[in-house]
């Protein structure tokens, strides 16, 4: 244990080592001196002045009084008004916005209030009318144009105002509709290939003239420079907009233009100099220039703090060194700014606490790094731990189960650092919560399958596991008792007479003195079933006991509870095997002598197959089945923690009594009575070696329905047991109780959760396509394909390691085992919303008729709306290129997998590639075809009458 214990603080501090060599640390020049503008927007759009607003922008702008000596605004009103008078408090500067859209009543308050700020503030250095209303292309109500408002005029001013507008709009709307139509008329006249470029100039220029307008109409009413804030481009395809502005504040964000952060600075001086060369003599300002710290990358162009910090601090020290007038977008993060794509809240330099986001000196790094890297080591090392408590793990174990936790503990730290990093709305603040509490036992699911890893290939192997060579006492039962007696039950309900023949007389050849057989055929009317196996059970001797039970209740359990009744009083112990099964002759003699330990309760053998050369199909279903007998049935038994199967089982009829017996509570009756004895303090014990074969589900839909009814079945046990798993409430251990819990959440609950994952993000496609908000993150996307990679490496290393079939068999045994996750989440759902469902009986022996449904209808349904989903994510993300996109795009196609498989073993049941004679004689012609093979032709018999040109005319 000390060595485990010292792998552990090992991987601990690797893992501590690894985030402190992995801190990045990036250069960038140091600003030391303030900035000459920020943006800044105290209240959210349509926001409502009330008392206390005046302490917030005075709480602001006295923040940023350290760092700037102006602020530019983006409205006059909704409390925007507050900033002029509260920033000459701490002696800065204002440059008034005036928001323009389509509301005329709201753009002249806007107006009327920024003239009016103009007036009574001496510290307001200029109006910025509009911003980028050109390039939104909302057209300026032409009410705009005419003569502006009072904000708080008197009635004569207002009667005049009123009628100056009605003046203006009866004679001005005739000229300037004419004027806007004569441009929209020219650019229609332009060949077809320009166009639609050119009625686009005409609709903006129509804007251009209107905006040029309000500009002036505002320039005649205050004595400081006005203008417009609009992209580079803009101006510069606009030049009469530059003429009529008292200067350009042109905005520049090269985040937008899909330039990397290594490239944005050089293309804001670029576009800097081209306007300065445009307009000659007139004051260029870089009225927008900025980089966001977190979001989305748009194509080449990558959000985050070190590119935020490293281009802002690049960008300040160009600008001052060539004299540039600049205005940094923005003081501090916006929250409500989330319509801007993922970007939109983190253009900040401040986040919304008003905590500075970076340092504009030294070395760039982010602040809260060792807090990420504090969470990652102690979650970590907390999900270490158990590691402790298992019994003898070896080094290797140890590592690689120390090293998953310590993987899980860094994805925490980014789960904290992504939740402390960004704005929620509540809608966002919804799906990351759902995604992330799917994602919790999702990782669970991912460690126990880790966890078997490590046991089965670095363990140090079965240790109470039953094996042909297994030293075991005698066949006793205490001191008197030599051969104790057995008495085996084979229930049986329309099952074909011939198989059924099959099983009795491979029961008959058993190599054990002490037996009985008790075979109950219930609810089965047809004499042709049931009177065979009469005669034949009176043909075998009287061993054999023949019931034939009508009108049972309680499914296989009520047959069974019948079986028990004529059950020799004397037999110890009750062995239990389906109607299908062919027992070999040792079944008895090798196993009995396990209940020699009085603690012993019961001993399961597993099942095996018979045929399962019918078809590919079924070679590939045996396959399937295979791996739990193998793989999860052997590690349970490691804990005494098997699952009962029913067949080839042998269960002390002490512990059976003990227990309840057979009870019809739920339909998978053998599991139920298991963990009942189980919960009773009984050892149990399992073997791998194979004592007999059955045959397979004759169809896909029996394989199908077959799982659905254990599915099923488990959830009804789960809701059944799940009190006697608290503490004190059996007498099951605590390995026991994690075995169990573990298996159902390994089974139930993954099949479960992989569908209502894929249903959730099947919803989700069309807001990130068409909606473009809410894109699932990282942190939710890549742990799926991380669990999709663990569950592919845990599936072919255990079948490497203990299942003995071939690579051919286990890539097939995967389809099959991904082909019923919808099967068991119907099961689940169904278990949830209902008690009880009449039990199925898994069809056998060749006598069930192929359905002519296709049995993987609703598979195909999801399987082909996941990809058609992923190929709207990848098309519609043609332009942005956004990554996180691609990712849940590839989330999307590995999600398909399970119900595309479902889809290609229906497939397969139908064609002919499922029969084992197409591949051979596909075989055979293709060794022909590439001169392996000489080609066999048939050969000719000698005619026996001359052919028609040999015949000869004698005259």
């Amino acid at each position: 244990m000390r060595a485990v214990a010292a792998v552990l603080l090992l991987v601990t501090a690797a893992h501590a080592a690894l985030w402190g060599l992995f801190q990045e640390r990036q250069s960038a020049p140091d600003f030391r001196g303030t900035l000459p503008s920020l943006s800044y927007t105290p209240f959210e759009p349509k926001h409502t002045v009330v008392d206390g607003d005046a302490d917030k922008v005075r709480a602001d702008l006295r923040k940023l009084s350290t760092l700037t000596r102006a602020v530019r605004g983006y409205s006059s009103t909704e409390g925007n008004e507050l900033v002029p008078p509260i920033a000459a408090e701490f002696g800065m500067k204002v440059m008034i916005g005036v928001w323009i859209g389509t509301d005329a009543d709201r753009n002249s308050r806007e107006l009327a209030s920024a003239i009016d700020l103009a007036k009574s503030n001496s510290n307001v250095t200029g109006i910025v009318i509009g911003n980028e209303t050109v390039y939104r292309g909302e057209q300026i109500p032409i009410e705009n144009l005419g003569p502006i408002p009072k904000l708080k005029p008197t009635s004569e001013e207002n009667e005049r105002y009123i009628a100056e507008s009605a003046r203006f709009l009866h004679e001005e709307t005739p000229r300037i509709d004419q004027e806007e139509d004569g441009r929209l008329q020219d650019a229609k006249a332009q060949p077809e290939d320009k166009r639609d470029e050119a009625v686009k100039w005409a609709i903006a220029e129509n804007n251009v003239h209107r905006l040029i307008k309000v500009i002036q109409r505002v320039k005649k009413s205050v004595s400081v420079p006005v203008t417009t804030g609009e992209i580079w481009n803009i101006w510069r395809d606009h030049p009469q907009l530059a003429n009529s502005a008292d200067f350009v504040a042109a905005h520049v964000l090269p985040y937008w233009e899909n330039f990397t952060d290594k490239q944005a600075v050089d293309q804001a001086v670029d576009r800097y100099n081209l306007l300065r060369d445009s307009f000659p003599g007139k004051r260029i300002l870089i009225a927008e220039f900025g980089w966001p710290s977190q979001g989305y990358n748009l194509r080449n162009a990558d959000p985050g703090q070190f590119q935020q910090a490293t281009v802002l601090r690049n960008f300040v020290t160009r600008a001052e060194a060539i004299g540039m007038d600049y205005n940094i977008v923005e003081a501090i993060d916006q929250p409500w700014k989330y319509f801007e794509g993922g970007v939109g809240p983190y253009w900040g330099i401040l986040n919304a606490d008003r905590e500075a986001k970076f340092a504009w000196t030294g070395p760039v790094t982010n602040l809260d790094y060792w807090k990420l890297a504090l969470v990652a080591v102690l979650v970590g090392l907390f999900m270490s731990l158990p590691i402790l408590r298992l019994d003898q793990p070896t080094v290797m174990q140890a590592l690689l189960l120390s090293a998953a936790a310590n993987g899980v503990g860094a994805w925490a730290a980014t789960v904290f650092s992504y939740w402390t990093t960004h704005y929620f709305v509540w809608g966002s603040a919804f799906a990351l919560s759902l995604g992330l509490v799917l994602l919790v036992p999702l990782v669970l699911i991912a460690m126990a399958r880790i966890e078997e890893i490590a046991a089965v290939a670095f363990g140090r192997g079965p240790r109470r596991l039953i094996g042909r060579s297994a030293p075991l006492a005698p066949a006793t039962m205490g001191e008197d008792v030599k051969f104790p007696k057995v008495s085996i039950h084979i229930p049986a309900y329309f099952e074909p007479v011939e198989m059924l023949k099959q099983t009795l007389d491979a029961v008959s050849r058993l190599d054990y003195p002490n037996f009985e057989c008790v075979c109950i055929i219930n609810n089965t009317p047809d004499p042709d079933f049931w009177r065979p196996i009469q005669d034949h059970c009176r043909l075998l001797g009287e061993r054999f006991k023949f019931i034939n039970a009508e009108k049972v209740q309680g499914f296989k359990a009520g047959a069974l509870r019948i079986a028990m009744e004529r059950t020799a009083a004397d037999a110890e112990i009750i062995g239990i095997i389906d109607a299908d099964y062919v027992v070999h002759p040792d079944w008895l003699k090798d196993l009995v002598p396990a209940f020699a330990d009085p603690r012993v309760g019961l001993v399961q053998a597993p099942q095996e197959h018979r045929d399962g050369d019918r078809s590919l199909m079924h070679y590939i279903m045996n396959g399937e089945y295979a791996g739990f007998f193998d793989i999860g049935m052997v590690q349970r038994n490691e804990f005494n923690a098997i699952i009962v199967h029913g067949t080839m089982c042998l269960i002390r009829r002490a512990a059976m009594d003990k227990a309840g017996g057979w009870s019809s509570d739920t339909i998978c009756e053998d599991t139920d009575l298991g963990l009942s004895i189980q919960q009773q303090g009984w050892l149990t014990h399992y073997t791998n070696v194979r004592y007999g074969e059955g045959l397979l589900p004759d169809t896909y839909e029996a394989f199908k329905k077959q799982r659905h009814r254990w599915a099923y079945g488990g959830f009804q046990i789960v809701k059944k047991h799940w009190r006697r798993f608290l503490p004190g409430a059996s007498r099951l251990t605590p390995d026991q109780r994690r075995e169990f819990s573990l298996g159902w959440l390994n089974w139930l609950g993954a099949e479960s959760l992989g569908v209502v994952v894929a249903i959730l993000n099947l919803i989700w496609v069309p807001i990130v396509a068409f909606a473009d908000i809410a894109i699932p993150d990282k942190i939710l996307t890549l742990p799926i394909i991380a669990s999709f990679i663990v569950s592919l490496v845990h599936f072919v290393a255990l079948y490497r390691l203990r299942v003995n079939i071939k690579a051919g068999q286990m890539l097939g045994a995967m389809i099959a085992a991904m082909s019923v996750q919808w099967t068991v989440s119907r099961a689940v759902a169904q278990g949830l919303i209902t008690e009880h469902l009449a039990f199925a009986r898994t069809s056998k022996g060749g006598l069930s008729r192929m359905s002519i449904e296709f049995q993987a209808f609703w598979e195909a349904v999801i399987g082909v709306l996941l990809l058609v989903g992923a190929t709207v994510l990848v098309v519609t993300n043609g332009y942005k290129q956004v990554r996180e996109i691609y990712i849940f795009a590839g989330v999307l196609v590995l999600q398909s997998l399970p119900f595309l498989a479902a889809v290609s073993i229906a497939i397969l049941e139908n064609s002919r590639i499922n029969e084992f004679a197409f591949w051979r004689n596909s075989a055979i012609r293709t060794a022909e075809l590439i001169g392996l093979r000489p080609v066999s032709l048939p050969s000719v018999a000698a005619p026996s009458q001359p052919v028609g040109s040999e015949i000869r005319h004698d005259s």
